[in-house]
């Protein structure tokens, strides 16, 4: 029996960068060996056994032979007689297909150290193109690691492409790609994960309402970039830049969807687009089973982020409108990632990435003098039922006023 080290945990080793998870892989090994050693099995689908003192994970030196459609069409084979180069052969990239021993002895048969010096992003073999989560995890990788240089190999792009275009991605379970959707999102250039995914036609398949957006344009005077979907890119990579939630980074990636549906003859102008996106935007997120804070703040945000540019233009009873629609009395921080992912659109433009948001203070400053009227007095008059909602309504109005002239005067 011997063990290896794999992966990622050797990739990010010799990148220098900190390691965090770390997969094992035992070669000359049976389960009644494992077993007998005091592993514990886990996973139904191949064997993969927990360490009886730390807990880790390791998994039998394993084969595998397409079977079906989708992640999961595959048949494992594991067995003492499977070599460490046969188990690293059906990995996805070459720099994740490497392995050392205890002695940090590295196994590199795939020259993953090669690629990884060359910044290269190359699959190891042509079964790459069995699995359709491959696209997905490598235009992750290419955004997790794009500042350190690393762009997708040609031949492997061109990989990329003839899975997007065979339908194996439709067998992609919704929790499967939300997982690496979420994951990518979550990357320091998460922008990158979208371009490569448009690069290899994956993302006309996946978010067609996403890839629509390229090439529609925008008056110049509000969007120097012109193009919707680089100003979709630029917003996203500032919630990165501004090391912004999950929740935040998906509503800046659908907030204008709805201009991929302005007729052409209305360009470069798209009015009304923050409702017609809203179809758009549920339907993208019923695809993917998003969670359900993500998907609400991708509506609302889609659906008022003009009202917020516009905040300090709104009559009181516009901007009561918005606070109620946000529920900003029981849900303050979903009030608070709307006005940080309208403050994202706002500086994803050409040379409006410095620019400053008034809005934002303003917009705070409204909800606190909204959430500051006391019930109390309301109550000591007998309001209660209707008559309560309306009262509290009336002086809620009244405090925006006061705080609108204020600010204005």
């Amino acid at each position: 029996m011997q063990i290896y080290k794999v992966g990622g945990a050797v990739r990010d080793r010799l990148l220098g960068k900190p390691v965090t998870d770390i997969d094992w892989v035992v070669v000359g090994a049976s389960t009644e060996e494992m077993l007998a050693q005091g592993y514990r099995p886990v996973g139904a689908d191949f064997p993969v056994f927990l360490h009886p003192k730390s807990g880790e994970e390791y998994a039998l030196a394993r084969t595998e032979r397409k079977s079906g459609s989708g992640y999961g069409g595959f048949t494992f084979h594991a067995s003492p007689e499977v070599t460490l180069e046969e188990d690293l052969i059906r990995r996805d990239l070459t720099i994740n297909a490497m392995a050392e021993d205890d002695q940090q002895n590295l196994t590199d048969p795939y020259h993953g150290q090669r690629d990884l010096e060359d910044r290269i992003l190359r699959h190891v073999s042509p079964a790459f193109a069995e699995d359709p989560l491959r696209v997905l995890r490598v235009a992750r990788f290419a955004a997790r690691y794009a500042e350190l240089g690393f762009t997708v190999a040609p031949e492997t792009l061109e990989l990329m492409r003839q899975l997007s275009e065979s339908g194996e991605l439709q067998a992609l379970t919704a929790e499967r790609s939300w997982k690496e959707i979420s994951r990518a999102l979550m990357e320091d250039q998460p922008q990158v994960f979208i371009e490569v995914l448009r690069q290899c036609g994956a993302l006309k398949v996946l978010m067609p309402e996403v890839d629509a957006l390229f090439g529609v344009p925008q008056p110049e005077i509000h969007h120097p970039e012109i193009d919707s979907g680089i100003h979709t890119l630029s917003v996203l990579e500032q919630s990165a830049l501004h090391k912004q939630p999950l929740t935040v980074r998906w509503a800046c990636l659908l907030h204008d969807l709805g201009k991929g549906l302005t007729p052409k003859e209305e360009w470069p102008r798209h009015i009304a687009h923050e409702h017609t996106g809203l179809k758009l935007i549920k339907a993208v997120n019923e695809r993917f089973k998003a969670p359900k804070d993500c998907q609400e703040l991708a509506l609302l945000v889609g659906q008022y982020h003009t009202h917020g540019h516009r905040a300090l233009e709104l009559k009181a009873s516009t901007l009561l409108e918005l606070l109620q629609s946000f529920d900003v009395y029981r849900r303050p921080q979903r009030f608070e990632e709307f006005i940080i992912a309208c403050e994202m659109d706002a500086r994803g433009r050409k040379g409006l990435e410095q620019r400053s948001y008034p809005q934002a203070d303003y917009l705070r400053g409204a909800a606190n003098e909204a959430r500051g009227v006391a019930v109390q007095p309301l109550l000591e008059k007998g309001l209660k039922g209707p008559e309560l909602g309306e009262a509290l309504k009336r002086e809620r109005l009244k405090a925006l006023k006061a705080y609108k002239e204020a600010y204005t005067s």
